[in-house]
């Protein structure tokens, strides 16, 4: 045998010495119920076996509808950078060929309701099927879930792509399950929120609350006032820059929101924490006279002038701007620490407010203090911190979004040793932020009464995108399985081990994630 000869022998033993060791690093996965999805879904049946991804894979969609063939589009658009294939998607009428993923949209599948899914995984091919396209979305994501971490790369990786077989029935607990940013203490430009939606769709999240109004920032366009950004928008707390959003990026946000099944909530703060436009207007103020810009972080001092029609002729022109360029159903008011309204003025106004939001289509949501009014048609309450209030909500009539305080408020701090954040609530470890139940957590409040849950996020120490996630995660996670996964099926210990199994996404994801010590992380 001559060197040559031998070199290339040695070459062949060597390559497939090397395709084997790394075929025992990345054996195919083959139980589906060991795969650590968040949020739990309702039903998982283990196959046995395993699906591969491959360079001829391609999308098919059995649909007329262009919103089904949309979601084809964002899963081919998630798979082909880390994988490098192509994932054509295509319409069909008929069953594709073994190796590729099949989206159906059937009206027999009412039992899933709008959100929910079936994902059938076989040797053969990838199956999703939804009443409605949302929850081909929602399928996706679980799907996103189930393949190597290595998928939320942006560059190409060279990695087998394996799913286990399997069956998946899935659907969300509540209709509404959100977060709130707040972008009026510190301002969060488009490609931020951009992010933050991505981060809650990824998690079946579906509404961001966005909280454009406060004593420190005024941060959406009203062409009819225009001084409100102008002037009320010019600062932050600190005294840092401000900003806002034209009408035109709103749209941009709320539109790329509406491509990952999220509604855009906007919110106008008021009566009170309304510093921002009282310095804008001189009018607002009942004597007439401009406010000072603020830039601290107080609560409960500022009020619109509740028996000046001029305050009404403000309001109306706000709430119809913003209805015109928000396609979801609801504006909130805000209502919350009318600490310097009279409490007959505040239920004059909040009575008179209602019936703009109502003129201009929209169903009104309020912090819990708005059920001192006279609460009309199908109100929406958001329940904070005060027990008695929310079940005055019950009482007259509204759903409730339960957000309370010492459970859920991100920009509560994990420790007394974290970084950022408050603590007037007290301290919201990932374990706390997890165990408790919307439907048990005030005597008198049960499912049918709540429509849903939302962890908001307040900026009063949050400076840039990074300490947002630093709040946001990893208690978000939680959250969603809160507001999707049957109440039964939830439990802490078995959480927390698919949990440190997300660590390899938040790093994939460059999420600046708090490691919480009550977390085996896992790389």
């Amino acid at each position: 045998m001559t060197k040559k000869m031998i070199n290339s022998v040695l070459l062949v033993i060597g390559t497939i010495a090397f395709l084997s060791i790394n075929s025992c690093k990345q054996q195919p996965p083959t139980d589906l119920s060991k795969a650590a999805l968040i949020p739990l879904p309702v039903s998982i049946e283990a196959g046995g076996g395993s699906f591969a991804l491959y360079d001829q894979t391609k999308i098919y969609v059995s649909s007329e509808s262009n919103e089904a063939f949309d979601v084809g589009i964002y899963l081919a658009g998630l798979l082909k950078p880390a994988t490098g294939f192509g994932f054509k998607v295509l319409p069909t009428n008929a069953i594709p060929d073994n190796g590729n993923i099949f989206l159906i949209l059937s009206g027999s599948q009412t039992q899933l309701g709008d959100e929910g899914y079936e994902l059938v995984i076989t040797d053969e091919i990838i199956t999703i099927k939804a009443f409605k396209p949302a929850g081909l979305f929602y399928g996706v994501q679980t799907l996103r879930q189930l393949l190597p971490m290595e998928i939320e790369t942006k560059s190409q990786q060279q990695i087998s792509w394996h799913v286990a077989t399997g069956t998946i029935t899935d659907y969300p607990r509540y209709a509404y399950r959100g977060s709130m940013l707040d972008v009026s203490r510190h301002f969060f430009g488009v490609d931020d929120i951009k992010r933050y939606i991505d981060l809650l769709a990824a998690y079946k999240m579906n509404v961001l609350h966005l909280h454009l109004s406060d004593d420190q920032g005024w941060r959406i366009e009203i062409k009819s006032w225009p001084k409100l950004t102008t002037v009320g928008g010019s600062t932050a707390v600190g005294g840092g820059k401000g900003g806002f959003y034209t009408q035109e990026q709103y749209t941009e946000i709320v539109n790329y929101a509406k491509e990952r099944y999220i509604t855009i909530v906007p919110e106008i703060d008021l009566p009170g924490h309304t510093n921002a436009a009282l310095a804008s207007y001189a009018g607002l103020n009942c004597d007439n006279k401009k406010r000072e810009l603020y830039t601290g972080t107080k609560v409960g001092f500022s009020t619109l002038c509740t028996r000046n029609e001029n305050t009404y002729a403000f309001v109306d022109s706000v709430i119809r701007e913003l209805a015109a360029i928000t396609p979801g159903p609801f504006i909130h008011i805000g209502g919350d620490e009318p600490h310097s309204t009279e409490k007959e003025d505040y239920i004059y106004f909040i009575n008179r407010v209602q019936d703009i939001v109502q003129l201009y289509g929209k169903q009104m949501i309020g912090w819990e203090e708005i059920v001192q009014a006279d609460l009309k048609t199908n109100p929406v309450v958001q329940y904070w911190a005060n027990e008695k209030y929310a079940l005055k909500a019950i009482e007259k009539g509204a759903k409730l979004i339960m957000s309370p305080a010492w459970k859920i408020y991100l920009d509560m701090q994990y420790d007394s040793t974290s970084p950022l954040g408050l603590h007037w609530a007290g301290y919201i470890e990932v374990d706390s932020a997890y165990l408790w139940d919307p439907a048990q957590y005030v005597d008198g409040i049960s499912d049918e009464n709540i429509l849903g849950v939302e962890c908001p996020l307040w900026s009063e120490t949050l400076l840039q995108f990074d300490d947002i996630e630093y709040m946001l995660f990893p208690r978000m996670p939680g959250y969603a399985e809160i507001g999707w996964s049957p109440a039964e099926k939830r439990n802490w210990e078995e959480y927390k081990v698919r949990l440190g199994k997300h660590s390899a996404w938040f790093e994939v994801k460059k999420i600046n994630y708090y490691p919480s010590d009550k977390i085996n992380w896992q790389e």
